[in-house]
């Protein structure tokens, strides 16, 4: 008896550290958000263009459509731009943007120097909305069916091969 106690924290730390690899090795794009197959969440928040012009969900006409959480600070999200361009000139599907923690001026500049592939983006310096869609962080790609019903989150970086995988086969149903 004596002697397992001397290796029970041996035993402790091994099944501890098997059990960290097993959560490292899940993919953090494949988490579901629990609001999947919900509504859209309501909102009033401002235009990235205007102050003055608040857009709700009311304002995410044409569906489907995807919702890109981004900003400037995002290297990653930078990363997946030119896809989101490559998207919006083939008219492929609607894209709204929700700017994420950021500065208006700077993503404003930022649009303007790199292109603007949304219709228009949701202006969320606090992150309400974000905390409301379970965002931890940027770029996150909500895909919203034509009923306003979140059908697929994607965490990271959109690329033409998760586009193919994930999202076009449901633009195909």
């Amino acid at each position: 008896m004596n002697r397992f106690l001397h290796f029970l924290p041996l035993f402790v730390l091994v099944f501890l550290v098997a059990i960290l690899f097993s959560l490292l090795g899940k993919e953090n794009n494949q988490l579901q958000s629990v609001l999947v197959e919900k509504n859209f969440p309501s909102f009033s928040l401002p235009s990235l263009d205007s102050q003055e012009t608040l857009i709700s969900e009311k304002s995410l006409k044409k569906l489907p459509a995807l919702v890109n959480v981004w900003a400037t600070w995002c290297i990653a999200c930078r990363v997946e731009h030119p896809f989101l361009m490559e998207l919006n000139n083939d008219s492929i599907i609607p894209i709204y943007g929700l700017n994420y923690k950021d500065s208006r001026e700077k993503a404003l500049r930022l649009l303007d120097a790199i292109g603007d592939p949304y219709e228009f983006s949701i202006f969320d310096s606090k992150g309400k909305l974000a905390i409301d869609l379970g965002v931890y962080g940027a770029p996150e790609t909500f895909l919203i069916d034509k009923k306003g019903i979140i059908k697929i989150r994607h965490v990271g970086v959109l690329t033409p091969q998760i586009w193919n995988e994930k999202f076009s086969t449901f633009l195909n149903e």
